[in-house]
């Protein structure tokens, strides 16, 4: 008998997502990430749970409609780490017609049930809020909703659920080799330690490590072709005081999206790329920070430029090559390509995916791979991740009631609690009546105590774990507070989960 029903090899979205529906369905899972969980391509996104409303142009409503059906789905399910948010879309002269982007939106908002998100409508910019930081040549428009998301987080707290069912997960885990005969063998290594574990079904959601997990450690080829995309980021000083979004109409008819982005700045992105070269270390080319920089001048009165970057990054995705020229015109849908041979284990390999759709991607994979089990019926919807079971509507009375128990907390402090942890927050907090309780304060409001709950129950290893999967504390860390970290770390010892 097998170790496992289920091998997954990779602990981006994809991979936890599809963890957590099949041990909530009473399957033994192993997933290894052979660095920190969430590190690559779901930690790059531009924080967004949307329908994608540009996909529209390209005909991809089944996308759409599905996309826009879960954001409401997962704002239920995770209301700590997703919210509301409105977004700013101006139209400009001589690209897309105001007739057009408003017809649009009217199909956005009618493919999909809504329930807790307001619909759209047209502004004066003349005289609100969300026109302050535009040119005065914008003097109208469409707001609608969408989701922002910690992309980052949602992947942890995604795994610590399907651990919390059963499931075995193993960072910073590298699967060396694996062989393929009835059931698989997995040959895995971490730190050096060598181990062989068995599963009846592999599934590779290694994003875009794919193609290489395929030839290096499994060593067939990939049965669908795949084609790598790099989309960049850059982060800047905020340039507007409300917490609206911005999605700005590019010349070469792509769309720019400026986000509020950790109380303190504004995130602008993304550009589209074809990519090759190294997939431990992609980043923005000078080309594409210009490119954004150049895109959001178009609207906002006060300039952007390419030396005032506080941070930068890039995802590459995994997407099915469908033939397309550009590479923004690629499918952003997932698929599914299950492998399988007479007397031989199945292999499921996973293309593209968004953050938005990876309960619904989790879903048809495992009507893929039912026929190999008995496993129970979907369970997803209705659930909760870890520290989520509160209304949507609920944040700001958990942060109240926080601060109530806790009152040492300062309101900023309490809120990004309550928005990174939910109701866990009092594993942290727990019987603490001062500042001091909760242990030395490392950068910003970043205590002692909520370190090593990171440590013992998130499986944080490092200070970049922390500093910009676990929090955004990195925008302003000091190179003395990485060190203090890494020491803490340290002392901790070998973080619970493994």
């Amino acid at each position: 008998m097998s170790d496992f029903d289920l091998a997954i090899i990779g602990g981006g979205i994809n991979g936890t997502g599809l963890a957590r529906d099949a041990a909530g369905r009473g399957l033994r899972v192993l997933l290894v990430e052979s660095g920190d969980l969430g590190s690559g391509t779901s930690s790059a996104s531009s924080k967004l749970i949307h329908g994608g409303l540009r996909y529209l142009e390209k005909r991809a409503f089944r996308l759409v409609r599905e996309a826009l059906g879960e954001r409401e789905v997962l704002l239920r399910m995770a209301p700590h780490v997703i919210r509301p948010m409105r977004f700013m879309l101006p139209p400009m002269p001589g690209m897309r017609a105001p007739l057009l982007l408003r017809f649009a939106l009217y199909l956005y908002d009618k493919l999909a049930p809504r329930k807790l998100l307001p619909g759209t409508r047209t502004v004066d910019l003349t005289h609100n809020v969300l026109g302050q930081p535009l040119k005065r040549l914008f003097r109208y428009g469409f707001e609608y909703s969408d989701c922002w998301v910690d992309d980052a987080r949602l992947v942890v707290l995604t795994a610590m659920d399907a651990k919390e069912r059963g499931a075995d997960i193993r960072v910073h885990t590298r699967c060396v080799r694996v062989e393929r005969r009835d059931d698989w063998e997995l040959v895995l290594n971490r730190h050096g330690h060598r181990e062989v574990a068995t599963a009846r079904v592999l599934v590779n959601a290694a994003g875009p490590w794919i193609g290489e997990v395929a030839e290096n450690v499994i060593r067939e080829p990939l049965k669908r072709p795949v084609r790598l995309i790099k989309g960049s980021h850059i982060v800047v000083r905020r340039r507007f005081d409300h917490e609206a979004g911005y999605v700005f109409q590019a010349k070469d008819g792509r769309v720019v999206f400026a986000l509020p982005f950790a109380d303190e700045f504004t995130l602008i992105g993304t550009t589209d790329e074809n990519f090759v070269g190294d997939l431990r270390s992609p980043a923005p080319s000078p080309a594409e920070i210009t490119y954004l920089c150049d895109v959001v001048n178009e609207y906002f009165r006060e300039r952007v430029t390419p030396d005032e970057l506080v941070w930068s990054y890039s995802g590459v995705r995994a997407l099915y090559d469908d033939g397309s020229k550009k590479a923004e015109d690629v499918t952003r849908d997932y698929e599914l390509v299950l492998d399988r041979k007479k007397d031989l284990a199945p292999l499921l390999t996973i293309y593209g995916g968004k953050i938005t759709t990876h309960r619904k991607l989790a879903e048809a994979a495992m009507d893929k791979l039912g026929v190999f089990f008995k496993a129970l019926p979907p369970w997803t919807a209705g659930s909760s991740l870890p520290g989520g079971d509160f209304p949507p509507e609920g944040f700001y009375e958990l942060v109240g009631e926080t601060i109530g128990r806790w009152p040492f907390l300062s309101e900023p402090h309490a809120r990004r609690l309550v928005r990174a942890y939910g109701r866990r927050v009092e594993r942290i907090l727990g019987t603490a009546e001062s500042m001091e309780d909760l242990g030395p304060r490392f950068t910003g409001d970043l205590t002692g105590a909520e370190l090593r709950y990171l440590v013992e129950n998130e499986w944080a290893e490092t200070a970049e774990d922390v500093l910009y999967r676990r929090g955004k504390f990195g925008l302003k860390a000091t190179p003395d507070e990485r060190i203090a970290i890494n020491r803490f770390i340290v002392s901790v010892g070998a973080p619970a989960a493994p």
